[in-house]
């Protein structure tokens, strides 16, 4: 499976680590999914190495949001292409909650939908499709222009429009 990031190929160095796995690594960087999370917290919290957390979809971010400060990677799960519910989390990690680290997606991840992830806060990708990566990295930059604000600070065509006409000082005062 390959790894988008920041719109970049790269290597996913994250190990992942399930409730039903009977070892942890001592060190290293490693994603927990919730229920191992609920049940070994403490202990994940004092190993060393970086914590990242998978939520599948229907898992909500309020379950862990008194500890967001600890993962450095929230990787939200599309149980299929079309439930969005994992949207809608990304946008509450990044507007409501401030969450700084990387947000990836994984599981039913479409080249489709790689532009409005990012509009939404998503900044990684674990890409399953075996078709050539270059045309997933196309995808990140096929759409120019929005509509609405995001959490990606794109101008949105109205804001732009403001922009062209303010910079006539006369008629922004």
């Amino acid at each position: 499976m390959a790894l988008i990031k920041n719109g970049q190929i790269t290597e996913d160095t994250w190990i992942p680590v399930t409730a039903d796995d009977d070892s942890v690594p001592a060190d290293g960087d490693i994603v927990v999914d919730l229920a191992h999370w609920q049940a070994e917290r403490d202990g994940l919290i004092r190993r060393s190495g970086r914590l990242g957390i998978r939520l599948a979809g229907g898992q909500l971010i309020e379950e862990i949001e008194d500890d967001l400060a600890h993962f450095a990677v929230v990787v939200l799960t599309f149980p299929s292409f079309t439930d969005g519910r994992a949207y809608s989390t990304a946008r509450l990690l990044r507007e409501r909650h401030k969450f700084a680290g990387e947000i990836r997606a994984s599981g039913q991840v479409l080249r489709d939908q790689l532009f409005f992830m990012i509009r939404c806060g998503f900044d990684a990708f674990e890409v399953a499709d075996h078709r050539p990566l270059d045309g997933w990295l196309k995808a990140l930059n096929e759409i120019s222009v929005v509509y609405q604000p995001a959490t990606d600070g794109r101008l949105s065509v109205l804001r732009r429009r403001q922009a062209a006409l303010c910079a006539d000082a006369a008629a922004c005062s």
